[in-house]
């Protein structure tokens, strides 16, 4: 049931402040009105979380395992209400959601069966050496420890998967961090079912009621009193460049800075090789057509930008990939004001004297449908002006033409950091391509080959991060098991006795985990 409150712990509070969810297909308020969160709200629901801190951080991992194994089964247990809200709220067609309610679902449960493993512990022993000359070494034990309350974001595009129990909560409950969220204004009632879950999981579990808050709330202070409460440690945010570096420059300033895991900002470059745009252009022109314009192209990983040999070939393709814009049909956006956004930097690459037009998708109905546009311009003029590598956020790409291979990598080597980079190659491209990855690998976070950058498996191998602007810190990941160490500190323990000792480094090994022993990995027995 969706009421409208703000939940902290176990508690649904009402505030005088109000805000409404919009159907972004209509542009009419879909009941019921929504308390929105102030600072005062931020307060409590921090003072909670620091409450629950040290006891949930010290769960066994099969108690937290369980606890994300709950969530996800509270999730599946609101049934069909939760699509219809967020189809209302969002304009998302029915498909999508469910197949982002899967991936949110089996996240939870990815991440509950990584916990159970205990690699993310780091359990480390160097034993003691009290004959080793000229000096002894102590008895020198180290595990990873969680941070403590982490606040979350809620993104606009994912509404399940990059919101209320998406990647960046899931990955800090499985630390062992509280979590309170900030929920994106755009789709509250689905926001405010999700964290029902949550809550009712928190119930169910035994857990302290301030391992998670959901403070719902349109206005930026909401987010700035979220970062600079002192007892937040850390930050998970999905959103635009200008919204993550406002967080960034917060929580730098904070008597302790926090970090900020930001993913902001990426145009995917697709480098079109010669070869496999001599034997496939046509075919290469229908599948990233089909990429930019999925969902809008409301993706972080849209195809933004395409960099190739000037010639015949790739006249080829931008006439194929021309001929498929126009008969793409016009996308629905999420809200109003990322609509106005996009039509605004598609308006100002309309008008750059250094970009052509090449094609526009199918004029749309109503004032939040968006039509798919592709662009042109020559490599010297690209390099030129910074701006044109600037994300245009929505189905909007611009084709790079170059002279020799030598200029593909002055383009790619003037261009940001970024979430993905694709090769479309074929075998004669190979050599070409090994030059290039050394340069690529320093400017994304996931390299593809033959594929495209839309969809991102969650697994334990993926890299959703990037070198900045596309993340804050490129050393992580916002998607798969990896995201877990954003949340984590390592502490090491110094000759203590093995009563004080934390489970996993005690001699006798009670969790039976696998633990790196005097340089010998995968050591279960006693040490």
């Amino acid at each position: 049931m969706i009421t409208g409150s703000i939940l902290i712990g176990s508690s649904d509070i009402e505030s005088d402040e109000h805000f409404d969810a919009v159907d972004p297909a209509i542009g009419e308020a879909i009941a019921p009105r929504f308390s929105a969160a102030d600072a005062g709200h931020v307060e409590q629901a921090c003072v909670l979380a620091d409450a629950a801190a040290a006891t949930f951080a010290a769960t066994q991992p099969e108690t937290r395992a369980m606890f994300l194994e709950e969530i996800a089964d509270a999730i599946l247990g609101i049934g069909d209400a939760l699509m219809v809200r967020a189809m209302a709220e969002t304009g998302l067609p029915r498909a999508r959601l469910e197949g982002e309610r899967g991936r949110t679902v089996g996240q939870l449960r990815m991440f509950a069966e990584h916990v159970r493993g205990g690699d993310w512990l780091h359990a480390t022993i160097d034993s003691a050496l009290p004959d080793r000359a000229p000096s002894a070494r102590p008895d020198l034990r180290r595990r990873h420890v969680a941070l403590g309350p982490v606040a979350v974001f809620g993104a606009s595009n994912f509404p399940l998967a990059f919101s209320v129990a998406g990647g960046d909560t899931a990955s800090a409950l499985a630390a062992g961090c509280p979590v309170v969220v900030k929920g994106h204004p755009a789709h509250p009632g689905t926001g405010e079912l999700v964290a029902r879950a949550i809550r009712s999981a928190v119930q169910a579990c035994g857990l302290h009621e301030g391992v998670f808050s959901y403070l719902p709330g349109p206005s930026n202070a909401l987010g700035g009193a979220l970062v600079a409460d002192p007892r937040i440690k850390a930050v998970g945010f999905t959103g635009s460049r200008a919204g993550g570096l406002a967080l960034m420059q917060l929580a730098a300033a904070r008597p302790e800075p926090i970090p900020v895991y930001a993913e902001m900002s990426s145009i995917n470059p697709i480098l079109l090789f010669p070869a496999a745009l001599r034997n496939r252009a046509e075919t290469i022109a229908t599948g990233f057509v089909g990429s930019l314009t999925m969902g809008a192209g409301q993706f972080c990983t849209n195809p933004g930008l395409l960099i190739a040999l000037a010639g015949p070939d790739l006249d080829r393709f931008a006439t194929a990939a021309g001929a498929a814009l126009q008969a793409t049909a016009p996308g629905q956006m999420l809200t109003a004001a990322i609509h106005g956004n996009y039509e605004a930097g598609v308006e100002a690459l309309l008008g750059h004297n250094a970009v052509q037009l090449i094609a526009r998708g199918a004029t749309g109905q109503d004032g939040c449908q968006a039509r798919a546009a592709l662009f042109a311009t020559d490599a010297d003029n690209f390099v030129a002006d910074s701006a044109l590598g600037h994300e245009v956020f929505g189905s909007s790409s611009i084709i790079v033409r170059c002279r020799d291979l030598t200029q593909v990598a002055e383009v790619v080597a003037g261009l940001e950091g970024q979430l993905t980079a694709t090769l479309q190659i074929d075998a004669e491209d190979e050599p070409a391509a090994a030059e290039l990855l050394p340069l690529l690998e320093r400017k994304a976070g996931r390299i593809l080959a033959n594929g495209w950058p839309t969809g991102v498996e969650v697994c334990h191998a993926m890299v959703h991060g990037g070198p900045y602007p596309a993340t804050s810190d490129g050393r992580t990941t916002s998607v798969g098991t990896l995201a877990i160490e954003r949340f984590l500190r390592p502490v090491c323990y110094q000759n203590l006795p093995a009563g004080l000792l934390p489970a996993a480094l005690k001699p006798d090994n009670p969790w039976s985990l696998g633990r790196f022993v005097d340089g010998q990995n995968g050591v279960r027995s006693a040490a």
